[in-house]
């Protein structure tokens, strides 16, 4: 479940730095079918953890330049961190049930 209250970050790194700062300390990348965390050697399915917050940077000039960052937690290892994601860049090599629970919150 997404957090009620969000924070207002102007920048990807400011946001960043406060969520380690709140816990969140663990770096999760994507992959086809989980998410990892290469440093605990860790994977997560989609059901396997909870989108905290999430927030949304778009580029000033290139679209490209635009990203999410998801604040996740997860009770396997009861841990926190955050995943960083370029807008759309890996829709079509991720699973459609991790793709959807992404999805779900940029949509609300």
């Amino acid at each position: 479940m997404v957090n009620c209250f969000m924070h207002i970050y102007d920048t990807l790194s400011a946001a960043v730095t406060d969520l380690e700062q709140r816990g969140y300390e663990y770096d999760f990348n994507l992959a086809q079918d989980y998410i990892e965390c290469k440093s605990l050697d860790l994977q997560l399915m989609p059901e396997e953890f909870e989108i905290d917050e999430f927030y949304r940077f778009e580029g000033m000039t290139d679209p490209a330049d635009s990203a999410v960052i998801y604040a996740i937690s997860s009770q396997v290892g009861n841990l926190k961190g955050v995943l960083i994601d370029a807008y759309g860049v890996y829709a079509e090599n991720i699973a459609p049930e991790l793709l959807d629970k992404l999805k779900m919150h940029l949509d609300s």
